[in-house]
Formats: C-alpha cells, structure tokens, sequence
C-alpha cells in the first residue's frame, strides 16, 4: 500500500508542533493534506536523509537544490505557508535539544528514520560552497565569494536580469500591471543615484562593485562624467569593458578588476556602492567607510546602497541565513540601517539622507523570478539544474522578505563634509526627484 505520503505528514506534525500547511506527493505516488494547497513533492528517500543529517534550513536547501524536494504550484504560495512552521521557528542546537525532549518528538524522529532508508549521509549538491580555512573577508577570501557568485556565466545573468543587466534594486514609477517596466525601473534607478551624486561633466565617479558596468556607462553617457569601476569578478569585468567599448565610452570609463581597498587613484567627486557592502562583513565595514571616504575630495558625495535586516534584542546572536551563505552569497552580512549609519559617521561622512526603497526590490525579484522561469529550459543549458533552482529559490524567497518588512534596503547619502561646514547640498535636498 502506498502511504508515504501520509506517514509524512503524520511525522512532520508530530516534529513541528502542526500540521504541515501543504499537501505532499511522495516517491511512491502517495498524496496527503489539504486540498488545493501548493504540493510539496518528495521525490525520493534521500529528501528525508538530509533532512535528518542536517535538520532545518541547510538540510531543506540541500535537499531542493539537489531536486530530492520539489513545489508543485504556486512557489511563492508554499513558502508564505511554510515559513511560519519552518523558516521562522529558530532551529538553534538549544530548540533542537529541547524539542528531542518530547516522547512525540524522539518518537516522530525514529518514525522519519525508518522511513528514510540506509543511514547514510548524502553528499551535498556541488553547487554549495566549499569552505576554506582562514579569516573571513580578506583580499583572497572575497574574491573567491564574489566568484562564486557572479562567475557563473554571463548568459545566465543576461537572462535573468534582462538588457540592462543591473544586478541591485530597481526604481519603480509604477509597477509592471500599471505599465512599468523592468528596464525602465533600473534605468531610472541610475539616474536617481546619479542625481544624488551631483553628478556633472568634468567630475570623477569610483563605482565600487560595478557588476556588468551599467552605473559607470549611465554616469558617463547621460552626465558626462569620467569614471573607475571596481570588480573583483574576472567575468562582469570583460563583460562591462565590452559595453564600455560599444558605448564608444573607451575614453571616459576604465573597468577594473581590483579590490576597492587597493584604491589609490582619489580623490575622486563621487563614489556609488550599489548593493556591494552586503559582503563587506560587520568587522570589515568601518574600515570600508574609511576608504571610501579616504577616496573622496572635501566635499565629495557617497551614495551607498545597501540591503539592511531588522535590529535584534541581542546583536550578538546573529547568525547568517544558512541557505544563503552556503549557495548564494558566501561570507555576506546584512546589518542594521542604524548600524550603517553609525559606521559611516564614525569614519567621518556626515549622512545627508536615507531613503526606504524595501517594496521596491519586492517587485524587482519578482521580475527576476519571472524572467527565469519563462526561460528556465535555456537557464538550463547555461547552468546546472542546482544553479538555476538556487536562484529560484533564493529570488522568491527573498521578494517574500521584503513585502512582509522582513529585511530592507536603503539609499544613504552621505558627505565628506569639509571643515568650514559646507556640505554643497541644496537647502531642499530631494530636489533630484
């Protein structure tokens, strides 16, 4: 009799508490749990193996990354459902511990065991990062993070980013059921930035973390401005100079493949960071505010663009999403908005302003998410089946953390503000809206 399914969702009530908010399709063609709902399909034992070897979210993204875990429906559905009873229940050793307490529990965890077959430990899927020992956040330990991340092929990125291959927050006017547009939203997500910049002919912009060079050939093209972009990606960088150089923008824009704390060439007028503090880690930052501002004339304006997550009772108990750290973005920190703030002061900026843009990189991802998945048999013939089903998840998820207020993101305007005290900003300073 085949009853998998069912069995399933009996343990899994037991393991957490309730009921298990979607159906599950398992290995043997069982079915179980509510009608209608997103179906969690269980394509094999070894689904439940690493669950077991690695209990909560590391085990889950392996088994999905591996393709032993599946959504049948909606995807954005079953994750809202199942956050609640997994995501966000904080499955620290202590949980764990007190939970194995319970009869039930110890009882539904032999139950799983049996289910799952031979004990043998899964391998994990290739796509996740193998550690190196060593500190975190040094020159070599970010560059093989950032490898990791954007070295995966500049086709992939085409087709999920779209033409103007901007990897950051776009900049909504109006959402796409109203008549906006992907390439619009970052487009006008670049001239924003560079009217917060003041940028004009004449001036010098270090775009730090400049991707696939679209800021730099925005800034150059629409403001007449020269400037250095950063990379520590051997893949966007050749990317960029070959856009640089179909722009005709040769003379205007250099594309290097250069940590920016071996920046020597300031003072600069401007500096954009956009979406790169992320993997600056919380040792790192202040020395990161300290060379951007080292880089800057008196006067000079940063605009730093930056994910932030919400503040915690105990600051020190922030542990780093497994699921990203392990397959997306290794060695990544997200920090308060406060904590930005005061770190960029400490290091002599003064912040002139500080704009929400959280609902608009919602609708961003789920643009991205979208580009994907109507093109997901040419994703995979570009990447693994691993790859592309990381970035799926990674995607949705993440859109999902954005509406409900989970993370955020933030433009922070900030001054190298010259002794006399004149910060150069207008007295109204939104004047670039």
């Amino acid at each position: 009799m085949a009853d998998a399914a069912l069995r399933l969702q009996n343990l899994f009530a037991q393991l957490l508490g309730a009921p298990l908010p979607v159906r599950i399709r398992a290995w043997d063609g069982s079915q179980a749990g509510p009608p209608g709902a997103p179906t969690l399909v269980v394509r094999n034992r070894r689904a439940l193996r690493r669950l077991l070897f690695k209990p909560g979210e590391l085990g889950l993204a392996r088994a999905w990354v591996a393709g032993d875990l599946d959504i049948d429906g909606d995807l954005y559905t079953a994750l809202e459902l199942m956050a609640g009873l997994i995501w966000e229940r904080g499955e620290d050793a202590r949980t764990l511990a007190g939970a194995l307490r319970d009869p039930e529990v110890r009882a539904a965890v032999r139950g799983l065991v049996r289910l799952a077959g031979p004990p043998l430990p899964p391998a994990p899927p290739p796509e996740e990062v193998r550690r190196a020992r060593g500190h975190l956040h040094t020159k070599r330990s970010d560059r093989r993070a950032i490898s990791h991340h954007y070295d995966v092929g500049n086709d992939f990125y085409e087709l999920v980013l779209g033409p103007s291959m901007v990897y950051s927050c776009a900049y909504w006017q109006a959402p796409e059921s109203e008549g906006g547009t992907l390439e619009d939203a970052q487009r006008d997500k670049l001239e924003l930035v560079s009217r917060k910049l003041g940028l004009s002919p004449g001036r010098r912009l270090l775009d730090v973390g400049c991707g696939w060079g679209s800021m730099a050939i925005h800034a150059a093209r629409e403001h007449g401005v020269s400037v250095v972009g950063v990379t520590l990606s051997q893949e966007q960088a050749a990317y960029a100079r070959k856009r640089v150089a179909d722009e005709g923008l040769t003379d205007r824009v250099e594309i290097r493949v250069q940590d920016y704390r071996d920046v020597a060439d300031g003072p600069y007028d401007a500096i954009s960071s956009i979406g790169m503090a992320e993997h600056v880690g919380a040792e790192r930052y202040l020395e990161y505010a300290v060379d951007l501002h080292r880089l800057l004339k008196p006067g000079g304006r940063l605009l730093n663009h930056q994910i932030a997550r919400r503040p915690q009772r105990d600051e020190s108990a922030y542990n780093v999403d497994e699921f990203i750290d392990a397959y997306v973005f290794p060695d990544g920190e997200l920090a308060p908005l406060g904590t930005t703030v005061t770190q960029l002061e400490r290091a002599g900026f003064e912040v002139r302003d500080v704009e929400s843009i959280r609902e608009h990189y919602a609708l961003t991802l789920r643009r991205w998410v979208a580009n994907l998945e109507s093109e997901w048999a040419a994703a995979l013939r570009l990447v693994s089946p691993g790859r592309a089903r990381v970035w799926r998840l990674y995607m949705a998820a993440c859109a999902l953390s954005f509406e409900r207020n989970r993370i955020g993101v933030n433009q922070v305007l900030a001054v190298k503000t010259p002794e006399a005290g004149g910060s150069g900003l207008p007295l109204r300073a939104r004047t670039w809206h």
